[in-house]
């Protein structure tokens, strides 16, 4: 009963983050006071640290992975991660798991059991708040399984099966029909694929996860499966936020404290850096993310805060030049320029591919006057910003991966 208990633990704690704002962070710098005096000095990287939060040096994945062993209590190495990662997944009582490294460079993660389970209650408590009502099957479709997922399968009243995304999915579909799950965990590309394909399964819950939602794929899937489109923003480094009732993604601020610096002229739009005082075996503290985000608001009374997008990641700006010096344009005005320019369009890629040059593909077939739209959209959102660039277009067979994230706009001009 012990993986119970942390689970219902964590359950109840998520499910009452606080009656309010102000309660919410006075629990919250509690226990992150104890686990900056407790946890975090018991890891070499953090030795003689001073328990003030603002004291510890910012890292990101680099950082961490270049001394691994000096971020984790069990003094696990990289290399020996990845060798049990690729076998039993578990070293003695330690679980290790993986990102995909579908954004770049692979990020290892190690927990103990205590650990593994708590992460499962505070994510059922906030994508299946009423879950012991009835039988849930879940399914998770990602191009990598962990032992996270397999945790649910030990819980009374749940079922969890894992579909592996890196196979065509003509392979697994009939399969997943057969499971007719009540909840799908899944990246949009699959969701939309699923769609199109017109797999035939009506759950009651469906959550983006995994890679960036785009509003362009918002309508397809929901019209498909006849429910509202929940989302779920997590990675390796944790689980970050979840949709309420109201499919409004609020951050998960009764497990781990986040900076969130603003970016640019909008005071919407954050950087991301977390320390996660919910793990105690490998310590995330002051670690930034590659991603951004827009804060928004929420009706639901939740005291969590309210997150309108995970606009994208970081690194996929474009950085183009205006008379006053570099400037940033984020993902999601790349994006919105683009869809608004022509109703017809229902994918593209947009790409930075040197300093002053951006291409745009757009589905084979489209109509020569569209590809004018979006350069003319394109162009005079550049212009808005006083930023000049030669913008291309053109019309081609559009790809989705499935081994690696969908990005439908990137910088590749190394100008990131």
């Amino acid at each position: 009963m012990i993986p119970q208990r942390h689970a219902l633990t964590a359950y109840l704690r998520a499910s009452y983050p606080g009656a309010s704002r102000d309660a919410l962070l006075a629990r919250q710098d509690a226990r992150l006071a104890l686990w900056l005096a407790r946890d975090v000095p018991r890891v070499p990287a953090f030795e003689g640290a001073s328990g003030s939060l603002s004291d510890l040096p910012i890292m990101d994945k680099s950082v961490l992975m270049r001394g691994f062993e000096r971020f984790n209590t069990a003094g696990i190495t990289a290399e020996h991660g990845w060798r049990a990662f690729e076998g039993p997944k578990r070293i003695g009582r330690y679980t290790v798991g993986a990102s995909t490294g579908t954004s770049g460079n692979r990020g290892l993660f190690v927990i103990n059991d205590a650990e593994r389970f708590r992460w499962l209650g505070t994510m059922l408590a906030k994508a299946l708040p009423g879950f012991w009502r009835s039988q849930h099957r879940v399914a998770v479709m990602l191009p990598l399984n962990t032992p996270l997922y397999g945790s649910a399968n030990q819980i009374k009243r749940l079922k969890l099966a894992f579909f592996d995304i890196n196979e065509p999915v003509a392979t697994w579909q009939d399969g997943l029909v057969a499971f007719d799950p009540t909840v799908i965990v899944a990246p949009p590309k699959i969701l939309v694929m699923l769609a199109e394909a017109g797999v035939s399964v009506t759950p009651e819950r469906v959550f983006s996860a995994a890679e960036t939602l785009d509003p362009l794929d918002v309508p397809g899937i929901e019209a498909h499966f006849g429910v509202r489109l929940g989302q779920i923003y997590m990675a390796t480094e944790g689980l970050f936020a979840v949709s309420c009732a109201q499919d409004t993604l609020h951050l998960c601020e009764d497990t781990m404290h986040f900076e969130l610096p603003e970016v640019g002229d909008d005071p919407a739009l954050r950087e991301v850096i977390i320390s996660d005082f919910s793990r105690q075996t490998q310590i995330m503290a002051r670690y930034r993310m590659n991603d951004l985000i827009r804060l928004g608001t929420c009706a639901c009374g939740s005291p969590l805060q309210a997150v309108s997008e995970v606009v994208g990641r970081a690194d996929d700006c474009f950085r183009l030049m205006s008379p006053h010096g570099p400037l940033s344009l984020t993902p999601d005005l790349i994006r919105n320029a683009i869809v608004d320019a022509d109703r017809r369009i229902s994918d593209f890629r947009a790409v930075q591919v040197a300093k002053d040059r951006i291409k745009v593909a757009l589905p084979d077939g489209m109509p020569g006057e569209v590809l004018a739209k979006v350069e003319v959209a394109l162009n005079a959102l550049l212009t808005r910003h006083g930023l000049k660039a030669t913008v291309t277009t053109c019309a081609i067979p559009l790809s989705v991966p499935t081994s690696a994230k969908l990005r439908r706009v990137m910088n590749e001009s190394g100008t990131g």
